[in-house]
């Protein structure tokens, strides 16, 4: 993807702080989303609930544009949060949900994990790695989800390079597992491997949303294999086998609920395709019902977090 490189941004973050003092943050996203519904007709922009990037050509005058918010957020008793809000050449860059988006001097579009969002993902593997009363075992199990989560939200980003390849970090992972007595190399890389899942990656290869669809327009046959593309590994390949309907009850998948991977002979170590069902997670506690715990006998299933979510921007 190419644009023009001396395009610019208007980024703003607005203020959804209001709706937190008065009802907290969980809900205050929602309310954002209320507050601000039709914004985004003033100019050509992009909104996440409160945060919002303005997209100007050459000619578009950038202090017509802001006065215009002002104005809409007024009429709300609301104001511009000013200390989040610049104009940036598209050439420098600027963070929006955890990525950092630029063109460079070539035209070339290039997106990256933001540093805020890159520290505070090391932040949550160097607790894990430095823990003490953890052994190199159960570190290997507590990283791999968050090592897997935090690939998976930047699937569509650059990135190759020793950084965000975590190249430094399985090493250093590594040495911390070796310390263990217990454990030879081999036992170590095969535990490195388990905490550091790969997850494939494709620069700038997001699939938009067609026209003017929307979740709640009925077309359930479009959601359902939309959804189904959230997946990967076995999960994805049993979705397509199955044509993105579930094992169990046969209804398509509309989004509301996750997908579970079950082992139809009940041995969780029988991963041939002839042996796994992607079925509803209520169909899967049904099923498991009669054994009286559910929980242990799900399978973990790999969403790619296509669309980010306020808590997967890797800073809580």
């Amino acid at each position: 993807m190419s644009f023009s490189g001396s395009g610019r941004f208007l980024h703003s973050h607005l203020p959804s702080h209001i709706f937190c003092q008065i009802v907290g943050g969980v809900i205050s996203p929602l309310l954002a989303n209320i507050a601000l519904d039709g914004i985004e007709d003033i100019h050509n922009s992009v909104r996440y609930a409160d945060d919002m990037v303005f997209i100007l050509k050459p000619n578009d005058n950038a202090t017509k544009v802001l006065t215009k918010v002002e104005e809409f957020l007024a009429a709300r008793g609301l104001n511009v949060k000013a200390s989040k809000t610049k104009l940036v050449a598209s050439t420098d860059g600027f963070d929006f949900l955890g990525w950092n988006f630029r063109v460079q001097q070539n035209g070339k579009f290039r997106s990256i994990p933001s540093e805020e969002n890159y520290k505070a993902f090391q932040a949550k593997v160097k607790h894990v790695v430095n823990n003490s009363n953890y052994g190199a075992k159960v570190k290997a199990e507590k990283l791999a989800p968050i090592i897997r989560g935090w690939r998976n939200y930047h699937r569509y980003c650059k990135m190759d390079g020793a950084r965000f390849s975590l190249w430094f970090t399985r090493e250093r992972a590594w040495k911390v597992f070796c310390k263990e007595t217990k454990l030879n190399r081999y036992q170590v890389d095969a535990l490195i491997d388990k905490a550091f899942p790969s997850v494939p990656y494709a620069e700038n290869h997001h699939v938009n949303v067609k026209g003017d669809k929307s979740p709640f327009d009925g077309d359930i046959n479009y959601w359902s294999k939309r959804n189904s593309d959230k997946y990967d590994g076995a999960t994805a390949k049993t979705l397509k086998k199955q044509h993105h309907t579930c094992g169990q009850c046969g209804l398509l998948f509309n989004g509301e609920e996750r997908v579970h991977l079950h082992h139809i002979d009940g041995n969780h170590n029988n991963w041939k395709p002839s042996n796994l069902a992607a079925i509803h997670e209520s169909c899967h506690d049904y099923l498991h019902m009669s054994k009286g715990a559910s929980q242990d006998y799900r399978e973990l299933d790999a969403p790619k977090g296509a669309r980010p979510e306020l808590n997967e921007r890797g800073e809580g």
